[in-house]
């Protein structure tokens, strides 16, 4: 035997929450829905409709996959964000795993998460803003939890002409600033522009220019990055 129809008697926005709303039905005194608005501007849930429980149970599902959405939508509205870092923001937000994983794959068909373009806007601009290398900003990638092989594509479509211009331009406002002889001075700024991320063989270039240009050039070669 079908459940009859039952009629809404109230319908209440929440007091801290302005987008979510309370449905009353007959025959009680709690709210027996809470709803995001634009999931009752749907359904129509207005005072006086008439509601079948089977319904209510679809609507209530369908809400809870949407205020995961809406809550993402928000979260991605501020920048840029991964999938693993959408994921871990909608479990702090104490949503259902179902209903992360609706959210997720909605924003990913949206092309409003999308690693691959994440990871390359990422890499250019670490590149270009952080003056750091290739192999750190791969790390970082992944650390965000970018797939291995997307953070490797990203950081190999970077300008090699403009990862050296970076590279010179770390090591000379480096080489500024460091104190002792040289031979010294050569060794910290090679550890340096390792610890930035770039190549062995890069790094051996740049530290040679800066020490030439700085009158160094006899004790430029001297072999301090031998792999």
């Amino acid at each position: 035997m079908e459940e009859q129809e039952k009629r809404i008697t109230r319908v209440e926005q929440d007091e801290k929450k302005a987008s979510i709303y309370w449905i009353y039905i007959e025959g009680s005194e709690e709210p027996e829905l809470s709803v995001h608005e634009d999931i009752l501007v749907k359904y129509r849930l207005l005072k006086g409709a008439l509601i079948e429980p089977k319904l209510m149970a679809r609507i209530a599902e369908e809400n809870a996959r949407y205020r995961a959405y809406a809550a993402a939508v928000f979260y991605v509205g501020f920048k840029m964000r991964t999938t693993k870092e959408m994921t871990s923001y909608l479990k702090r937000k104490e949503f259902e795993e179902e209903d992360i994983r609706h959210a997720i794959e909605r924003l990913q068909q949206e092309r409003v998460i999308d690693d691959r373009d994440y990871a390359r806007m990422f890499a250019s601009q670490r590149l270009r803003g952080s003056q750091k290398g290739r192999r750190l900003i791969r790390m970082e990638l992944e650390q965000r939890g970018i797939p291995k092989e997307t953070a490797g594509r990203a950081v190999e479509a970077l300008d090699d002409e403009e990862e050296r211009r970076t590279a010179l331009k770390a090591g000379e406002k480096k080489w500024r600033s460091l104190k002792g002889d040289e031979r010294d001075k050569r060794m910290k700024l090679t550890g340096f522009l390792l610890r930035r991320g770039f190549s062995s063989d890069l790094v051996r270039e740049t530290v040679r220019h800066i020490q030439g240009a700085a009158g160094g050039e006899d004790e430029a070669d001297g072999g301090w990055l031998d792999n």
